[in-house]
């Protein structure tokens, strides 16, 4: 990202270097509106697959699937130079952050929608939790390029987690509501 330039920019997009500040006013604007647009675009392509999704465990499938097309694709190392470049450029802050508030706000929807039929439904924080995941999954991609074994693993037990979770699922209705009041017991204290 610190090598960006508009005449980098204009060369590769194969027009003069003046239209990059007409269109953009800067290169910091041109990267906030290429992050914003990115986010966008592969959040729409995803969103359908994410809705589709009936349990945690399919959660974390999906998470997988996205994360070797996202990977494949050079947005995992393109989204870790925008976190590392949003250390030292606050231009770049906020359109990740909202670039990565679209994925949270898709998490959050699957979750609110998984959760409701279960026990943890009204015990656990569906945003902070949907953020937890977003971290996750952020933070698994970037941690991959220099462990990739110990990144499966942390998967894997995502997927024991998801599976554990989904028993809820199956609760008949007078487990469920000693679970349920179990967990608010236990949270409310």
């Amino acid at each position: 990202m610190a090598r960006v330039s508009a005449r980098t920019v204009a060369a590769e997009a194969g027009v003069n270097q003046a239209l990059v500040f007409y269109h953009f006013g800067s290169v910091d604007d041109l990267l906030a509106a290429a992050c914003q647009r990115g986010a966008e675009a592969r959040v729409e392509r995803y969103r359908a697959a994410l809705e589709d999704v009936g349990s945690l465990s399919e959660l974390v499938v999906l998470a997988r699937r996205l994360h070797a097309q996202e990977r494949e694709a050079g947005n995992v190392a393109l989204l870790g130079q925008l976190l590392a470049g949003a250390q030292s450029h606050p231009a770049l802050a906020d359109p990740t952050a909202a670039g990565l508030a679209l994925w949270v706000t898709e998490v959050e929807r699957v979750l609110h929608r998984l959760l409701e039929r279960t026990p943890l439904h009204g015990v656990v924080d569906v945003p902070g939790l949907a953020r937890a995941v977003s971290a996750s999954f952020v933070g698994l991609e970037l941690y991959e390029a220099v462990d990739e074994e110990g990144a499966n693993a942390a998967i894997a037990s995502l997927e024991q987690l998801a599976n554990l979770l989904s028993a809820f699922e199956e609760l008949g209705p007078i487990a469920d509501r000693a679970v349920r009041r179990r967990l608010r017991r236990t949270t409310s204290g």
